[in-house]
């Protein structure tokens, strides 16, 4: 069973690394039996199949999405975009998207974890999130992911800026309700943070996945905006005697350091001694 995954962009701020496009497979559910064999206590003794992501080509995929009244880029429509790979690599390059959704006529915006696979992203949180309860449900949320990539200094306070790239996608989430597409959900999350490190930390246990809720939120009305280049400044302030240029910004991972209860025989990963973005 192949799984699309759906979001959705709102106006937004944002490249990034290129991104190999594909689409996700998902296994045939095992048995709870061999689901059990899933929440072993460490990496070392985890069965061979380990539930290993399977990726295969997107056939019949449209590379653009068709902008319509709720995602069109409004205000500096030359700074929208609708094709596919602007959008993967600015999701995949993010770490946290904002979820927002209205409960009791009360409007509520939410910071969380994300990662995307193939078509749809995923986003978790407890099970007792009222953000996730309520999405669950069929609520429509609006999800967004912003990067910031350069502070703009233009002459006048009235052109100052920010480079940016941004992703806004609506849709109704779906709560994952499977132990296999969690488990796989839960990889996809671990990866997006440092790839590798599935392999070496604890799997989730059977409690650990009650606990916690997933929502799956397939990418159909999506769109991305951004914003690059220089200063752009009113023709007559470019000779007043004001310092103007870009400060640019960008996301560094410092020195890996060792939690206090770790065994200093343990070495510090490749994965994170050598972790950049």
């Amino acid at each position: 069973m192949s799984i699309r995954i759906t979001g959705l962009l709102a106006r937004q701020i944002g490249g990034g690394l290129p991104v190999v496009r594909r689409r996700f497979t998902r296994y045939a559910r095992p048995q709870r039996d061999s689901i059990n064999l899933l929440f072993l206590t460490h990496a070392a003794v985890a069965p061979a199949i380990n539930f290993a992501l399977r990726f295969s080509t997107r056939p019949n995929v449209s590379e653009t999405f068709i902008p319509n009244e709720r995602t069109r880029v409004v205000r500096e429509p030359h700074r929208g975009a609708y094709d596919r790979e602007t959008i993967d690599k600015i999701l995949d390059e993010g770490f946290v998207c904002h979820i927002g959704f209205v409960v009791d006529g009360q409007p509520f915006v939410i910071p969380t974890m994300y990662a995307r696979v193939g078509d749809a992203i995923y986003f978790h949180g407890s099970a007792v999130s009222r953000m996730l309860r309520g999405a669950s449900t069929g609520i429509a949320v609006c999800v967004t992911v912003t990067l910031a990539d350069g502070l703009v200094l233009a002459r006048s306070v009235f052109n100052h800026s920010m480079n940016y790239r941004s992703v806004v996608a609506l849709g109704k989430a779906v709560l994952v309700d499977t132990p296999a597409e969690k488990i796989e959900a839960l990889h996809a999350f671990t990866e997006k943070i440092l790839p590798g490190r599935w392999n070496d930390a604890r799997r989730p246990s059977e409690k650990e996945l009650k606990a916690t809720s997933i929502l799956r939120l397939a990418l159909t009305e999506v769109s991305a905006k951004m914003r690059s280049g220089p200063v752009e400044d009113d023709a007559e302030d470019y000779a007043l005697p004001v310092w103007a240029g870009i400060v640019p910004l960008r996301l560094i991972a410092g020195a890996p350091m060792r939690d206090e209860r770790c065994d200093p025989a343990i070495p510090v990963p490749d994965y994170a001694a050598g972790y950049k973005r």
